[in-house]
């Protein structure tokens, strides 16, 4: 009889430099039953244009090790809020751009960050934000999902609360559209002050008020290095920040919060990044 899997699917960010295939083989090394990776360099506003053979070998290899979901992350240069016209274009165009890699590569999703309007009202910033994810979709057809970071909140970003999410995804109006929810962004922003039994109930209900559970696919499990309602977006590896052990048991072990891929964002207690051993207390936390 076989073994029921217990608990949400676990992975974290791997690196796929060398070919986009090699980011199966980093996630096989830690563990990893769900992995997110870059599809392009993070750091520049040029696309990487990936052969069709190494697309097909990256496909394989994820089907022979049973990889449950894959996950890219969009460059941090994105802002789609931006007062600029023309870094709104350019943002646009590089979300554009690895959305293309996502669906072509057959992963669930592309996660980004809405950027900052900085000095400019939010209410202004959010038709600017909803015109370029519409542009987006329209362009780029295919089955991988857009899918909004709720952010740490530093810098007059957009997306700290999930109310503001809900706001934006009601107003794009598009199944293609859904949620990742970062712990240590929320707890950092001020929006979720601790994980306990009871809290993490609360967030799972105003998570289905607000986005609708069935739009959160995946979960970025970051301890948090800075304290509650920082604004300031820095990680730490599992039970070694400000959240604690506690908070990821409370959250493991909660029906609503299996159902995403778990996806880890850590230093690493090696300083390589997600690894072996993170995964492996989090497992450990599962009742």
């Amino acid at each position: 009889m076989a073994i029921k899997h217990r608990g949400p699917y676990i992975g974290g960010h791997v690196s796929a430099a060398g070919g986009i295939y090699r980011a199966i083989e980093n996630a096989m090394a830690i563990g990893a039953e769900s992995i997110q990776m870059f599809g392009s360099s993070p750091r520049q506003w040029k696309v990487t244009q990936h052969s069709s053979e190494d697309i097909e070998r990256f496909k394989q290899e994820r089907k022979k090790a049973g990889i449950k979901a894959v996950y890219l992350h969009a460059p941090y240069l994105i802002n789609l809020a931006s007062p600029n016209a023309q870094s709104r274009a350019m943002s646009a165009g590089l979300l554009e751009g690895h959305f293309k890699i996502a669906n072509a590569i057959e992963a669930e999703g592309l996660i980004f960050h809405i950027g900052s309007g900085k000095e400019m009202p939010r209410e202004d910033a959010y038709p600017l934000v909803v015109s370029k994810l519409k542009e987006v979709l329209k362009k780029v057809s295919g089955k991988s999902l857009l899918v909004i970071e709720n952010s740490a909140g530093g810098g007059e970003t957009i997306g700290s609360r999930l109310e503001e999410v809900a706001h934006i995804m009601g107003l794009v109006d598009s199944s293609r559209l859904a949620m990742c929810f970062d712990t240590a962004h929320a707890f950092e922003s001020g929006s979720v002050r601790e994980y306990t039994p009871t809290s993490v109930k609360e967030l799972a209900k105003k998570i289905n008020d607000t986005v609708g559970l069935e739009r959160l696919v995946a979960m970025h499990v970051n301890d948090s290095k800075t304290p509650y309602d920082s604004h300031r977006d820095r990680h730490e590896n599992i039970g070694e920040g400000y959240l604690g052990k506690e908070s990821f048991r409370a959250l493991i072990n909660n029906k609503d919060f299996q159902k995403p891929a778990w996806l880890l964002e850590v230093p690493g207690f090696d300083e390589t990044g997600p690894d072996k051993k993170n995964i492996q207390i989090l497992k450990s936390l599962i009742r």
